[in-house]
C-alpha cells in the first residue's frame, strides 16, 4: 500500500519554543508524543507527505490543493520570524489527484487563490518533522502536498482521502498523511472560547474513536455537535480516514491534553492489510439511504410536495402543477414558507419567503423548493445523483409581530426578523447550534449585513415545522 502511515496531530504555535518562550512546558506531554510521531515519520522516509490543514485555504464547496512548485513560510505572525520553512510540492502527485477528482466530477483541485505562504496548521507539524530528520541524520528529501478542508459534508472529506490514496497508488508514491487539527476549543472557562459541555464530550469521543481506529464512527459526529465543541480538526481526520478505506488499521493514541482550554491529541495509524468490513463510506451511505427511504414514506403532504417539486425541476427542469391530492388547507391558506435541505447532516440549501408571495401555501412551497435546491447563493445547484440523500423540511410561517425587546424572544418557539435602514434578516426557530437569543439575533443581523452592535427593529414569528 502506498500510504505508509498517518498521524493525527495538533498545531498550537506555542508548542514551538521560539514562540512559547517557556509556556510550551505546560504541554510537555503533547511535545513528547509529537516527537515520537515525527521520529516515526522520519524512520518511514516517505517520498511525499500530505498535510491536511484547517488553516490552508478553505472553500465551502471545494477542496483546495496548494498549487505551484513549492512554498515558504515563517512564524513571523507569532513573533518568531527566524523560524522559517521552504518546501517543494509533489507536482506529479498533485496532478494525479486532480486528474482523478476531475474524472469523478469531484470538487477538488488547484483552482482559486494561490496561497504561497505556508499556514501554521502545516508549519507546526513540519517543525517537529524537520527536527526528527535532523536528529536521525537523514536528508530532508520528501516533497509536500497541502490540502485544505471544505464546508462539504463529512462524506466528501472521506472521499477526498480515498482519492489521495488512489492517486498515491497510481503514482507508486510512498506517502505519509499528516492530519493536522486541534480538538475542542471549549474545554475550560479560561480557554479562548470559554467552556461548553460539548467540548470535553468531543475530546473524549474523538480520542476513543481514533484510538480504536473506528473510522466509521467519525460520521456520527453531527455538524451542530462539532460546532458547539468548537473543534477545528474533525474534517482533517475524516480525510485521513478515507485514505484507509477497506484497510485494517493499527491505531495508537499517544497523548491527549487540555491544559490550555484547547484539546491536543496525537495518534498514529498504520495499515494492517485489506479488510472489506471497513468500507465505512459505502456502509454509511447504504444505511442513511435506507433510513431516508423509510422517512420518505412517512413524509407529510408539505414535505412530499417540496420533494416532488425539486425532483421534477432538477431532473426535467419542469415546474410542477399543484397535485390534485394536496390537502385543502394548502390551497386556501396564504403564508410565507421556508424549505430547508440537508445532505449527510450538512445544510445543502435553504430559501423561503417571510410572507405570502403567491395565492396559496402549496405554490409557495413549490417555488421555494426549487429556489432552495438550485438558487441558494451559498451552494452549487443540487445534482440528480444527490436526490436519494436529501433530507427536507418545510416551515410555514405565522404572521410576524413587533416586539419591544429581545426578552420577548425564545429560540425554541420563535423565529426572529431584524430590520434596519432597508436591511432585513430572518432566522427560523429551533435550529441546531442556536442556543441563545443573542446568537439568534446576531446571526439574523449577519444575514442582513447589519453590524452586530447596530440597533434594530425586532419582530418575532412562530412556525409550523413539517419534517
Amino acid at each position: 500500500m502506498s500510504i505508509l502511515a498517518a498521524f493525527m496531530v495538533p498545531h498550537p504555535p506555542m508548542i514551538v519554543p521560539e514562540i512559547g518562550q517557556g509556556s510550551e512546558a505546560q504541554v510537555e506531554e503533547t511535545t513528547r508524543a509529537y516527537e515520537q510521531a515525527a521520529d516515526e515519520i522520519a524512520a518511514l522516509a516517505p517520498e511525499t507527505i500530505v498535510v491536511t490543514s484547517p488553516h490552508s485555504i478553505l472553500y465551502g464547496d471545494y477542496f483546495h490543493i496548494s498549487p505551484g512548485k513549492g512554498a515558504k513560510g515563517s512564524f513571523s505572525q507569532f513573533g518568531a520570524g527566524s523560524v522559517k520553512f521552504s518546501v517543494d510540492y509533489d507536482t506529479e502527485l498533485v496532478g494525479e489527484i486532480c486528474r482523478l477528482a476531475d474524472g469523478q466530477e469531484f470538487p477538488a483541485g488547484t483552482l482559486g487563490e494561490r496561497d504561497k505562504a505556508l499556514d501554521h496548521g502545516t508549519m507546526v507539524p513540519l517543525w517537529f518533522i524537520e527536527r526528527a530528520y535532523e536528529k536521525a541524520g537523514a536528508p530532508k528529501d520528501y516533497k509536500l502536498i497541502r490540502v485544505g478542508l471544505s464546508g462539504l459534508p463529512l462524506t466528501d472529506h472521506y472521499r477526498m482521502g480515498q482519492i489521495i490514496r488512489a492517486a498515491a497508488e497510481n503514482a507508486g508514491r510512498r506517502t505519509v498523511i499528516v492530519a493536522s487539527g486541534d480538538l475542542s476549543h471549549k474545554l475550560q472557562d479560561y480557554g479562548p472560547y470559554g467552556f461548553a459541555k460539548e467540548g470535553p464530550e468531543y475530546d473524549a469521543r474523538i480520542m476513543d474513536v481514533c484510538g480504536r481506529g473506528a473510522f466509521g464512527e467519525l460520521f456520527d459526529f453531527s455538524e451542530s455537535f462539532c460546532d458547539r465543541a468548537a473543534e477545528c480538526g474533525h474534517r482533517s481526520f475524516v480525510i485521513m480516514a478515507g485514505a484507509f478505506d477497506g484497510m485494517a488499521v493499527e491505531a495508537k493514541a499517544l497523548s491527549h491534553q487540555d491544559v490550555t482550554g484547547v484539546g491536543y491529541g496525537v495518534c498514529t495509524f498504520y495499515p494492517a492489510g485489506e479488510d472489506e468490513s471497513r468500507r465505512f463510506l459505502a456502509q454509511y451511505l447504504k444505511q442513511t439511504e435506507e433510513e431516508l427511504a423509510r422517512r420518505r414514506g412517512q413524509e407529510d403532504p408539505y414535505v412530499k410536495l417540496a420533494r416532488q417539486s425539486l425532483e421534477s425541476y432538477i431532473l426535467n427542469r419542469r415546474v410542477i402543477d399543484i397535485p390534485d391530492d394536496v390537502p385543502e388547507e394548502m390551497l386556501h391558506a396564504k403564508a410565507g414558507a421556508f424549505v430547508s435541505i440537508h445532505k449527510d447532516g450538512a445544510l445543502r440549501g435553504c430559501i423561503g419567503t417571510t410572507g405570502p408571495t403567491t395565492d396559496c401555501v402549496a405554490r409557495e412551497i413549490i417555488n421555494n423548493a426549487i429556489s432552495a435546491s438550485t438558487r441558494d447563493p451559498r451552494f452549487s445547484a443540487i445534482g440528480p445523483e444527490e436526490l436519494p440523500r436529501l433530507e427536507i423540511s418545510v416551515d410555514v410561517l405565522g404572521e410576524p409581530e413587533d416586539i419591544a425587546s429581545e426578552d420577548e424572544l425564545d429560540v425554541k418557539r420563535y423565529g426572529v426578523i431584524v430590520s434596519s435602514v432597508g436591511k432585513r434578516g430572518l432566522l427560523l426557530p429551533d435550529l441546531d447550534g442556536i442556543d441563545t437569543v443573542q446568537q439568534q439575533i446576531d446571526i439574523a443581523k449577519q444575514k442582513a449585513g447589519i453590524h452586530r452592535f447596530e440597533s434594530v427593529k425586532l419582530q418575532r414569528f412562530e412556525v409550523v415545522r413539517h419534517e
